[in-house]
Protein backbone atom coordinates (compact mmCIF):
# COMPACT_ATOMS: atom_id res chain seq x y z
CA UNK A 1 0.00 0.00 0.00
CA UNK A 2 1.45 3.49 -0.90
CA UNK A 3 1.41 5.98 2.22
CA UNK A 4 0.17 9.07 1.42
CA UNK A 5 1.49 12.03 1.12
CA UNK A 6 0.24 14.63 3.59
CA UNK A 7 -2.15 17.62 2.31
CA UNK A 8 0.13 20.45 3.31
CA UNK A 9 3.22 18.81 1.44
CA UNK A 10 1.06 19.31 -1.86
CA UNK A 11 -0.05 22.62 -1.05
CA UNK A 12 3.32 23.87 -0.15
CA UNK A 13 5.12 22.40 -2.97
CA UNK A 14 2.46 23.95 -5.22
CA UNK A 15 2.77 27.26 -3.54
CA UNK A 16 6.34 28.15 -3.39
CA UNK A 17 7.05 26.13 -7.40
CA UNK A 18 4.67 29.28 -8.48
CA UNK A 19 6.19 31.83 -6.58
CA UNK A 20 9.68 30.86 -7.84
CA UNK A 21 8.32 30.90 -11.05
CA UNK A 22 6.79 34.43 -10.34
CA UNK A 23 9.77 35.82 -8.41
CA UNK A 24 13.14 34.60 -9.57
CA UNK A 25 15.33 35.20 -6.93
CA UNK A 26 17.68 33.66 -4.64
CA UNK A 27 15.49 34.18 -1.57
CA UNK A 28 11.97 32.83 -3.50
CA UNK A 29 14.33 29.80 -4.20
CA UNK A 30 15.31 29.73 -0.35
CA UNK A 31 11.99 30.03 0.78
CA UNK A 32 10.97 26.90 -1.42
CA UNK A 33 13.64 24.93 -0.22
CA UNK A 34 12.97 25.97 3.45
CA UNK A 35 8.96 24.69 2.62
CA UNK A 36 10.04 21.46 1.14
CA UNK A 37 12.36 20.23 3.66
CA UNK A 38 11.59 21.61 6.92
CA UNK A 39 9.93 19.01 8.96
CA UNK A 40 6.54 20.14 9.94
CA UNK A 41 3.96 18.62 12.42
CA UNK A 42 1.86 15.83 11.58
CA UNK A 43 -1.07 17.29 9.56
CA UNK A 44 -4.87 16.55 11.05
CA UNK A 45 -5.48 14.90 8.22
CA UNK A 46 -4.27 13.47 5.05
CA UNK A 47 -5.19 13.71 1.17
CA UNK A 48 -4.95 9.79 -0.81
CA UNK A 49 -3.27 10.14 -3.98
CA UNK A 50 -5.97 10.77 -6.29
CA UNK A 51 -6.73 8.15 -8.64
CA UNK A 52 -5.94 8.38 -12.41
CA UNK A 53 -9.05 10.47 -14.00
CA UNK A 54 -11.30 8.25 -16.17
CA UNK A 55 -11.84 9.04 -20.11
CA UNK A 56 -14.79 10.01 -19.26
CA UNK A 57 -13.95 12.44 -17.22
CA UNK A 58 -11.53 13.98 -19.34
CA UNK A 59 -13.48 16.49 -21.30
CA UNK A 60 -14.65 17.91 -18.07
CA UNK A 61 -11.17 17.82 -16.82
CA UNK A 62 -9.83 20.29 -19.56
CA UNK A 63 -12.86 22.73 -18.36
CA UNK A 64 -12.66 22.56 -15.01
CA UNK A 65 -8.43 22.94 -14.82
CA UNK A 66 -6.55 25.00 -12.09
CA UNK A 67 -6.07 28.52 -13.44
CA UNK A 68 -2.60 29.58 -12.31
CA UNK A 69 -2.00 31.32 -9.41
CA UNK A 70 -1.93 35.10 -9.48
CA UNK A 71 1.24 36.69 -7.44
CA UNK A 72 -1.04 38.00 -4.96
CA UNK A 73 -2.80 33.91 -4.47
CA UNK A 74 0.18 32.77 -4.21
CA UNK A 75 1.55 34.88 -1.65
CA UNK A 76 -1.57 34.83 0.08
CA UNK A 77 -1.28 31.27 0.24
CA UNK A 78 2.42 31.41 1.58
CA UNK A 79 1.19 33.51 4.56
CA UNK A 80 -1.94 31.62 5.35
CA UNK A 81 0.33 28.52 5.59
CA UNK A 82 3.20 30.48 7.21
CA UNK A 83 0.40 31.16 10.22
CA UNK A 84 -0.89 27.46 10.02
CA UNK A 85 2.94 25.73 10.66
CA UNK A 86 3.70 28.41 13.54
CA UNK A 87 1.53 26.54 15.52
CA UNK A 88 4.05 24.14 15.75
CA UNK A 89 6.49 25.23 18.77
CA UNK A 90 9.51 23.82 16.88
CA UNK A 91 8.62 26.10 13.31
CA UNK A 92 8.45 29.21 15.90
CA UNK A 93 12.06 28.23 17.20
CA UNK A 94 13.21 29.43 13.19
CA UNK A 95 14.32 32.55 13.39
CA UNK A 96 15.44 32.26 9.78
CA UNK A 97 12.14 31.33 8.27
CA UNK A 98 10.44 34.13 9.83
CA UNK A 99 13.21 36.66 8.38
CA UNK A 100 13.08 35.14 5.29
CA UNK A 101 9.49 35.38 4.61
CA UNK A 102 9.28 38.92 6.19
CA UNK A 103 12.15 40.10 3.70
CA UNK A 104 10.33 38.22 0.88
CA UNK A 105 7.22 39.87 1.26
CA UNK A 106 8.46 43.19 2.05
CA UNK A 107 10.17 43.44 -1.40
CA UNK A 108 6.80 43.30 -2.66
CA UNK A 109 5.18 45.58 -0.53
CA UNK A 110 2.97 42.89 1.15
CA UNK A 111 3.09 44.66 4.62
CA UNK A 112 -0.34 43.57 5.60
CA UNK A 113 0.18 40.30 5.25
CA UNK A 114 3.40 40.62 7.09
CA UNK A 115 1.34 42.27 9.91
CA UNK A 116 -0.84 38.70 9.45
CA UNK A 117 1.76 37.05 10.11
CA UNK A 118 3.55 38.70 13.29
CA UNK A 119 -0.20 39.62 15.01
CA UNK A 120 -0.59 36.29 14.91
CA UNK A 121 2.65 35.31 16.89
CA UNK A 122 1.05 37.53 19.99
CA UNK A 123 -1.34 34.77 20.99
CA UNK A 124 1.63 32.10 21.85
CA UNK A 125 3.53 31.44 25.43
CA UNK A 126 6.27 32.47 23.97
CA UNK A 127 5.41 36.01 23.84
CA UNK A 128 5.93 36.70 27.62
CA UNK A 129 9.74 35.90 26.36
CA UNK A 130 11.80 39.15 25.84
CA UNK A 131 13.79 37.54 22.94
CA UNK A 132 11.00 36.36 21.01
CA UNK A 133 8.94 39.40 21.46
CA UNK A 134 12.36 41.36 20.27
CA UNK A 135 12.01 39.39 17.35
CA UNK A 136 8.68 40.14 16.21
CA UNK A 137 9.86 44.03 16.90
CA UNK A 138 12.94 43.41 14.60
CA UNK A 139 11.04 41.92 12.23
CA UNK A 140 8.41 44.80 11.67
CA UNK A 141 11.83 46.86 11.67
CA UNK A 142 13.37 44.79 8.37
CA UNK A 143 9.97 45.48 6.90
CA UNK A 144 10.55 49.44 7.48
CA UNK A 145 7.34 49.75 9.34
CA UNK A 146 8.72 51.27 12.29
CA UNK A 147 5.51 52.54 13.50
CA UNK A 148 4.30 48.94 14.52
CA UNK A 149 7.51 48.43 15.88
CA UNK A 150 6.88 50.86 18.62
CA UNK A 151 3.15 49.82 18.80
CA UNK A 152 4.30 46.01 19.68
CA UNK A 153 7.42 47.32 21.98
CA UNK A 154 4.28 49.75 23.71
CA UNK A 155 2.17 46.52 24.31
CA UNK A 156 4.68 44.24 25.57
CA UNK A 157 3.31 44.76 29.50
CA UNK A 158 -0.21 43.85 28.55
CA UNK A 159 1.22 40.86 27.18
CA UNK A 160 2.54 40.17 30.00
CA UNK A 161 6.69 40.83 28.78
CA UNK A 162 9.24 42.55 30.47
CA UNK A 163 10.49 45.81 28.59
CA UNK A 164 14.61 45.79 28.93
CA UNK A 165 17.15 47.49 27.34
CA UNK A 166 17.24 44.29 25.09
CA UNK A 167 13.62 45.20 23.61
CA UNK A 168 14.48 48.55 24.34
CA UNK A 169 18.18 48.21 21.44
CA UNK A 170 15.72 45.80 19.25
CA UNK A 171 13.58 48.95 19.02
CA UNK A 172 16.25 51.50 18.48
CA UNK A 173 17.33 49.04 15.65
CA UNK A 174 13.83 49.47 13.60
CA UNK A 175 14.16 52.53 13.67
CA UNK A 176 17.56 52.42 12.12
CA UNK A 177 16.41 49.42 9.71
CA UNK A 178 13.07 51.93 8.68
CA UNK A 179 15.18 54.41 7.92
CA UNK A 180 13.51 56.76 10.34
CA UNK A 181 16.48 58.77 11.08
CA UNK A 182 14.24 61.83 12.18
CA UNK A 183 12.71 59.77 15.23
CA UNK A 184 15.98 58.18 16.65
CA UNK A 185 17.00 60.48 18.73
CA UNK A 186 13.87 61.55 20.20
CA UNK A 187 13.29 57.54 20.59
CA UNK A 188 16.76 57.15 22.19
CA UNK A 189 16.24 60.28 24.77
CA UNK A 190 12.18 60.13 25.77
CA UNK A 191 11.55 56.19 25.94
CA UNK A 192 14.32 55.12 28.38
CA UNK A 193 12.75 57.81 30.82
CA UNK A 194 9.41 56.46 30.22
CA UNK A 195 9.36 53.33 30.80
CA UNK A 196 12.34 52.98 33.22
CA UNK A 197 15.17 51.47 31.04
CA UNK A 198 19.04 52.46 31.49
CA UNK A 199 20.55 52.60 28.06
CA UNK A 200 23.53 50.57 27.56
CA UNK A 201 26.34 50.26 25.20
CA UNK A 202 24.72 48.57 22.62
CA UNK A 203 21.94 51.63 22.55
CA UNK A 204 24.50 54.78 22.00
CA UNK A 205 26.46 52.25 19.25
CA UNK A 206 22.96 51.91 17.32
CA UNK A 207 22.42 55.63 18.16
CA UNK A 208 26.02 56.33 16.83
CA UNK A 209 25.85 54.34 13.66
CA UNK A 210 22.28 55.70 12.79
CA UNK A 211 24.21 59.44 12.85
CA UNK A 212 26.70 58.10 10.69
CA UNK A 213 24.87 56.96 8.16
CA UNK A 214 22.90 60.53 8.09
CA UNK A 215 26.44 62.06 8.04
CA UNK A 216 26.03 64.03 10.88
CA UNK A 217 29.49 62.79 12.13
CA UNK A 218 29.45 65.98 14.41
CA UNK A 219 26.32 64.72 16.51
CA UNK A 220 27.83 60.84 16.61
CA UNK A 221 30.74 62.34 18.52
CA UNK A 222 28.36 63.98 20.53
CA UNK A 223 27.02 60.64 21.76
CA UNK A 224 30.21 59.10 22.24
CA UNK A 225 31.17 61.92 24.71
CA UNK A 226 28.28 61.27 26.02
CA UNK A 227 28.76 57.54 26.77
CA UNK A 228 32.06 58.61 28.60
CA UNK A 229 30.35 61.15 30.84
CA UNK A 230 27.47 58.70 32.11
CA UNK A 231 30.37 56.28 32.83
CA UNK A 232 30.04 53.99 30.01
CA UNK A 233 33.28 52.50 28.27
CA UNK A 234 33.21 52.37 24.18
CA UNK A 235 34.14 49.34 22.62
CA UNK A 236 35.28 47.96 19.17
CA UNK A 237 32.06 48.21 17.63
CA UNK A 238 31.89 52.33 18.66
CA UNK A 239 35.47 52.87 17.76
CA UNK A 240 35.22 51.24 14.08
CA UNK A 241 31.41 52.95 13.17
CA UNK A 242 32.99 56.54 13.75
CA UNK A 243 36.55 55.47 12.00
CA UNK A 244 34.88 54.44 9.35
CA UNK A 245 32.86 56.99 8.87
CA UNK A 246 35.70 59.20 9.73
CA UNK A 247 38.07 58.34 6.92
CA UNK A 248 35.55 57.56 4.66
CA UNK A 249 34.30 61.26 4.56
CA UNK A 250 37.94 62.68 4.31
CA UNK A 251 37.96 63.65 8.19
CA UNK A 252 41.96 61.98 8.50
CA UNK A 253 43.24 63.86 11.27
CA UNK A 254 39.88 62.95 12.85
CA UNK A 255 40.32 59.61 12.02
CA UNK A 256 43.94 59.59 13.32
CA UNK A 257 42.75 61.28 16.71
CA UNK A 258 40.20 58.59 17.08
CA UNK A 259 42.36 56.31 16.01
CA UNK A 260 44.44 57.01 19.59
CA UNK A 261 41.82 57.41 21.77
CA UNK A 262 41.15 53.90 20.71
CA UNK A 263 44.75 52.85 21.70
CA UNK A 264 44.80 55.01 24.70
CA UNK A 265 41.84 52.99 25.79
CA UNK A 266 43.80 49.86 25.33
CA UNK A 267 41.22 48.88 22.53
CA UNK A 268 42.91 46.84 20.02
CA UNK A 269 42.07 47.59 16.95
CA UNK A 270 40.72 44.43 14.28
CA UNK A 271 40.65 44.08 10.51
CA UNK A 272 37.83 46.54 9.69
CA UNK A 273 39.70 49.13 11.80
CA UNK A 274 42.99 48.79 9.99
CA UNK A 275 41.46 48.78 6.58
CA UNK A 276 39.08 52.08 6.96
CA UNK A 277 42.59 53.47 8.03
CA UNK A 278 44.15 51.68 5.01
CA UNK A 279 41.73 53.22 2.67
CA UNK A 280 42.00 56.57 3.51
CA UNK A 281 45.58 56.58 3.40
CA UNK A 282 45.66 55.24 -0.37
CA UNK A 283 42.86 58.02 -1.31
CA UNK A 284 45.15 60.13 0.99
CA UNK A 285 48.21 59.28 -2.05
CA UNK A 286 50.14 57.83 1.04
CA UNK A 287 50.91 54.52 -0.20
CA UNK A 288 53.79 53.83 0.98
CA UNK A 289 52.36 54.43 4.74
CA UNK A 290 49.50 52.08 4.24
CA UNK A 291 51.99 49.56 3.02
CA UNK A 292 53.52 50.15 6.36
CA UNK A 293 50.20 49.88 8.30
CA UNK A 294 49.64 46.05 6.28
CA UNK A 295 53.15 45.22 7.98
CA UNK A 296 52.27 46.82 10.91
CA UNK A 297 48.93 44.60 10.47
CA UNK A 298 50.66 40.84 10.18
CA UNK A 299 53.47 42.15 12.98
CA UNK A 300 49.86 41.85 15.04
CA UNK A 301 48.85 38.69 13.68
CA UNK A 302 46.12 40.36 11.63
CA UNK A 303 45.46 38.29 8.36
CA UNK A 304 44.82 41.05 5.47
CA UNK A 305 42.00 40.27 3.61
CA UNK A 306 40.55 40.67 -0.11
CA UNK A 307 39.76 44.15 0.85
CA UNK A 308 42.94 45.07 2.21
CA UNK A 309 44.82 44.04 -1.40
CA UNK A 310 42.13 45.70 -3.30
CA UNK A 311 42.79 49.13 -1.58
CA UNK A 312 46.42 48.80 -2.21
CA UNK A 313 46.27 47.18 -6.08
CA UNK A 314 44.03 49.77 -7.13
CA UNK A 315 45.74 52.69 -6.09
CA UNK A 316 48.91 51.62 -7.42
CA UNK A 317 46.58 50.88 -10.56
CA UNK A 318 45.10 54.80 -10.80
CA UNK A 319 48.85 55.80 -10.28
CA UNK A 320 50.12 53.68 -13.35
CA UNK A 321 52.80 51.80 -10.90
CA UNK A 322 52.22 48.36 -12.87
CA UNK A 323 55.30 46.94 -10.69
CA UNK A 324 53.32 47.44 -7.53
CA UNK A 325 50.24 46.83 -8.65
CA UNK A 326 51.74 43.01 -10.14
CA UNK A 327 53.80 43.04 -6.99
CA UNK A 328 50.33 43.25 -4.20
CA UNK A 329 48.41 40.84 -6.51
CA UNK A 330 51.27 38.05 -6.96
CA UNK A 331 51.38 38.84 -2.74
CA UNK A 332 47.53 38.22 -2.61
CA UNK A 333 47.87 35.20 -4.13
CA UNK A 334 51.23 33.80 -2.21
CA UNK A 335 48.70 34.25 0.37
CA UNK A 336 45.99 32.46 -0.25
CA UNK A 337 43.06 35.03 -1.11
CA UNK A 338 41.30 34.76 -4.10
CA UNK A 339 40.52 37.38 -6.16
CA UNK A 340 37.53 38.64 -7.31
CA UNK A 341 35.93 40.16 -10.13
CA UNK A 342 37.03 43.45 -9.12
CA UNK A 343 40.69 42.66 -8.65
CA UNK A 344 40.90 41.37 -12.25
CA UNK A 345 39.19 44.52 -14.08
CA UNK A 346 40.96 46.64 -12.05
CA UNK A 347 43.89 45.00 -13.33
CA UNK A 348 43.42 44.15 -16.69
CA UNK A 349 43.33 47.87 -18.21
CA UNK A 350 46.61 48.88 -16.90
CA UNK A 351 48.01 45.89 -17.92
CA UNK A 352 46.43 46.38 -21.67
CA UNK A 353 47.75 50.07 -21.44
CA UNK A 354 51.59 48.86 -20.27
CA UNK A 355 51.71 46.34 -23.17
CA UNK A 356 52.12 43.87 -20.53
CA UNK A 357 49.54 41.80 -22.98
CA UNK A 358 51.09 38.15 -21.46
CA UNK A 359 50.38 39.12 -17.90
CA UNK A 360 46.75 40.03 -19.40
CA UNK A 361 46.24 36.54 -21.15
CA UNK A 362 47.38 34.69 -17.92
CA UNK A 363 45.03 37.24 -15.57
CA UNK A 364 41.80 36.14 -18.40
CA UNK A 365 42.64 32.40 -17.80
CA UNK A 366 42.79 32.67 -14.09
CA UNK A 367 39.87 34.69 -14.00
CA UNK A 368 37.94 32.07 -16.69
CA UNK A 369 38.65 29.43 -14.31
CA UNK A 370 37.45 31.45 -11.01
CA UNK A 371 33.79 31.66 -12.84
CA UNK A 372 34.49 35.34 -13.67
CA UNK A 373 34.39 36.18 -17.22
CA UNK A 374 35.66 39.72 -18.53
CA UNK A 375 33.07 41.97 -20.70
CA UNK A 376 33.72 41.85 -24.72
CA UNK A 377 35.38 45.02 -25.19
CA UNK A 378 37.93 43.97 -22.18
CA UNK A 379 38.80 40.64 -23.64
CA UNK A 380 38.93 41.77 -26.99
CA UNK A 381 41.42 44.48 -25.99
CA UNK A 382 43.83 41.75 -24.79
CA UNK A 383 42.89 39.60 -28.26
CA UNK A 384 44.09 42.90 -30.48
CA UNK A 385 47.13 43.74 -28.33
CA UNK A 386 47.95 39.42 -28.70
CA UNK A 387 47.62 39.98 -32.04
CA UNK A 388 49.67 43.14 -32.51
CA UNK A 389 52.74 41.49 -31.28
CA UNK A 390 52.34 38.39 -33.73
CA UNK A 391 50.91 36.01 -30.55
CA UNK A 392 48.53 34.62 -33.12
CA UNK A 393 47.92 31.24 -31.27
CA UNK A 394 47.71 32.47 -27.73
CA UNK A 395 44.99 34.96 -29.26
CA UNK A 396 43.24 32.43 -30.74
CA UNK A 397 42.89 30.23 -27.87
CA UNK A 398 42.25 33.12 -25.83
CA UNK A 399 39.39 33.77 -28.47
CA UNK A 400 38.33 29.99 -28.28
CA UNK A 401 38.33 29.59 -24.31
CA UNK A 402 35.77 33.17 -23.74
CA UNK A 403 33.63 32.31 -26.50
CA UNK A 404 33.46 28.83 -24.42
CA UNK A 405 32.25 30.74 -21.55
CA UNK A 406 30.36 33.27 -22.74
CA UNK A 407 27.15 34.07 -25.08
CA UNK A 408 28.78 36.31 -26.91
CA UNK A 409 31.46 35.22 -29.32
CA UNK A 410 34.69 37.40 -30.54
CA UNK A 411 36.32 36.89 -33.58
CA UNK A 412 40.14 37.05 -34.38
CA UNK A 413 41.27 40.51 -35.89
CA UNK A 414 41.76 40.35 -39.57
CA UNK A 415 45.57 40.54 -40.42
CA UNK A 416 46.34 43.43 -43.06
CA UNK A 417 48.39 41.53 -45.92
Amino acid sequence: MVKPVPYYTHLFTSVSLQLRNMFSSSLSRRLHGIFNHSRFPTPIFNKPNPSPPSSATNKCNKSTAATPLTAEQGLQKLVNKFIKNSESEKFRRKDSIYFSTVRLLALHKKFSMIEDIIEAQKKYEEIKEEGFATRLIKLYGKAGMFSHARKLFDELPELNCERTVKSFNALLTSCVNSKEFNQIETIFREVPQEVSIEADVISYNIVINACCEMDALDKAILFFNDMEKNGMEPNLVTFNTLLTALYSKGQFLDGESMWARMENKNIAPDLISYNARLRRMVLEKRIQDGIDLLAEMEEKAIKPNLDSYYILIKGFCEDGDLEQAKKWYYKLKENEVNPNASIYRTLLPLLCEKGDFDSALQLCKESFGCGIVFLAEEVKRVVDGLAEISKIEEAKDLVELYNSHSIFKLKLPQRST
